[in-house]
This record gives structure tokens, C-alpha cells and sequence, in this order.
């Protein structure tokens, strides 16, 4: 792998400052996986910025894109030059992690070869689900919308749900190969558990991603509340949204008790694992708490749980994991 002092800085503070509460969970991980996941997340979060940099245009940031798909999929292929995405970062975070993906990318390639070939699929689909994104709302200055329910299960899978697949092809083979668990359902759990995280984010981000001309809740179910989507950047039109938007809430909360599911049917003895689950899911849960007790149109304030309130799920939970009844009462139905 590159060299010691690289990695340790590169899943150390550089993880940490672009993405805390990820930082959080790897800190927990079993040791056999932490290298990989970590890894996986922070080449994500490297494509996230390639995406996400407004200041470049739409199509400049697809080439770039691409071409780090490409890098991540073969060592041969041309290193990708990010000076001009850098330059126009205003997070210093954001700006170090650009500039450091070709130490990141040594560390791809010199993973074995079963683990490489995962991070590489799963960073495969999720490039594709941001590179469809940029296609469909280009530089964000004309508000569009999904159009179907089945539009945005496919993002969220792409995005988030296929990443719990490769955590648990991932943690399977390297921690509990010889387990007897039903596999199918443990993955689609997997999935689900991905797939209702990032559900959770679309409904508690929903009026800044109206504000940079996107609206992830489908045309067919705004119809239905006679809306369109330039209404929703109006709060007062809550009242009108909100029977459709419940259902959305439902099904991210459904999307997390499957979460809860996979979590309990990890092996007893593999408290990190656990815990690593966990925490996501009961912060989770808690921020649609907040969202359903809210207008969730409102730009300010922003629909997130405390750090206090994070301190308490992570101390709940540390003394609970050794203990089967009160570790399962967590995620009690």
C-alpha cells in the first residue's frame, strides 16, 4: 500500500475534515476493512467534489469525471489533472482531497486483488449515478425535477444502496465468512439500509437542492398535490406538499428498519460491525424525526440533530453492544 505515513494522513485528518460523521464510523470498523472502506469513501467524496463544483461547467466537470472513472477502473489510464477544480474550491478540505487523489489512487492499486475489483465496482456505479445527475440538471440554473418514484430508487441505489452491498461483500468475506446468514436477504437489507440514508438526506436537504435546480421528489407525485416543482422553493405551499411527502418519509424509515434488520443479523461478537451500523441508522432515524416535525421547505434551519444528541446515541449504544436484549431493543419496531 503507499507509503505508511500517506495512508495513515489520507484516512486520518483528510478523511476527517471532508466528511466527519463518516470519519466517526471508520474509527470503529474491524481493522480488516477499515483501509478498504475508508478508501472506497474517500474516492467517493473525491468524485462528489468533481460534481458538486458549481463554479466549473457542467460539462467540464462530466470530462473530469470520466476521466477519473476511467483512472479508478484501469493504472494505465492518463492521471487526471485537478488544478482548475481546485482552484475554485472555497473548502480547504475539499481543495487537499483533489489534490491528494493521486496518493489515493497508489493505494487502490496496490490493494489485493478481490478488494480493489470491489472498490472499483462500487465506485463504477456510483460515478455512473453522478454522472446521470450532471446530464439531467446540468449547471442547475433551470429547476428540474425526477420524474417517477422508480427514478429515484434508482439514484438513491446508485448513490448510496450499492454502497451497502459493497460493505457487506466486503465484511463478509474478510470478518465472518463461514457465518450462516440468509445472503440474499442480508444484502438486500444492505441495500435498503444505503438506499434510506441517502433518502433521509434528500428530505432534509430538499430546499437547498431546489436552490441549485434540482428537486429529487418526482413530478408524478407533485401532480398529485397539484404542484409543480418551482412551488416548493415557496414554504407556504407545505400544507400542500405534505401528503405526498409522508409517504416519503414512510418509506426512508421502512428503508432504515431494514437497516436495523441487517444490523442484528450481523454475528453477536462483531461489536464494531455493529456499532458501525448502527450509528447511522439511529442518527438517521432521528433526523427524520426532525423533518417530520418541521416544514421541511423552510431554507434556515437547517434539519439536522445535534452533536450533544450524536454523544448521546454513540454512549447508548457503547454499553449496549455487548448485551443481546438491550443491543436488539435498539432497533425494536
Amino acid at each position: 500500500m503507499a507509503a505508511t505515513h500517506e495512508a495513515e494522513e489520507l484516512l486520518g485528518p483528510i478523511l476527517r475534515d471532508v466528511s466527519r460523521a463518516f470519519y466517526l464510523t471508520l474509527r470503529v470498523l474491524p481493522a480488516a476493512v477499515r483501509p478498504q472502506i475508508g478508501l472506497a469513501y474517500l474516492l467517493a467524496r473525491t468524485t462528489d467534489t468533481i460534481a458538486d463544483t458549481d463554479l466549473v461547467p457542467a460539462e467540464q466537470r462530466l470530462q473530469t469525471l470520466r476521466k477519473f472513472r476511467a483512472r479508478i477502473r484501469n493504472d494505465a489510464a492518463p492521471p487526471v489533472d485537478f488544478s482548475s477544480l481546485a482552484n475554485e474550491q472555497k473548502n480547504p478540505a475539499e481543495r487537499t482531497l483533489l489534490l491528494r487523489s493521486a496518493e489515493a489512487l497508489e493505494m487502490l492499486d496496490q490493494l489485493t486483488p478481490a478488494d480493489r475489483g470491489q472498490v472499483q465496482l462500487v465506485l463504477e456505479t456510483i460515478t455512473r449515478g453522478q454522472e446521470m445527475d450532471l446530464e439531467r440538471f446540468g449547471d442547475g440554473s433551470t429547476l428540474i425535477a425526477l420524474q417517477t418514484a422508480d427514478d429515484l430508487d434508482d439514484y438513491t441505489y446508485r448513490v448510496a444502496g450499492c454502497v451497502g452491498e459493497f460493505w457487506t461483500r466486503l465484511t463478509r468475506s474478510q470478518c465472518f465468512p463461514n457465518a450462516q446468514l440468509n445472503d440474499n436477504a442480508f444484502v438486500a437489507d444492505a441495500i435498503r439500509l444505503g438506499k434510506g440514508l441517502q433518502l433521509v438526506n434528500i428530505l432534509r436537504d430538499l430546499p437547498r437542492d431546489l436552490a441549485n435546480g434540482r428537486c429529487y421528489l418526482p413530478t408524478v407525485d407533485l401532480a398529485l398535490a397539484g404542484l409543480q416543482p418551482q412551488d416548493l422553493r415557496d414554504p407556504t405551499n407545505w400544507p400542500k406538499l405534505k401528503p405526498v411527502f409522508e409517504p416519503w418519509l414512510a418509506k426512508a424509515r421502512s428503508h432504515l428498519t431494514a437497516g436495523g434488520r441487517y444490523t442484528l443479523a450481523i454475528p453477536h461478537s462483531y461489536y464494531r460491525l455493529r456499532l458501525a451500523c448502527a450509528w447511522p441508522i439511529l442518527i438517521g432515524t432521528a433526523t427524520l424525526n426532525h423533518v417530520r416535525a418541521a416544514n421541511p421547505l423552510q431554507l434556515e434551519p437547517r434539519l439536522k440533530i445535534s452533536r450533544s444528541a450524536v454523544r448521546s446515541i454513540i454512549r447508548r449504544t457503547l454499553w449496549r453492544v455487548p448485551f443481546r436484549g438491550p443491543w436488539n431493543r435498539l432497533f425494536a419496531v
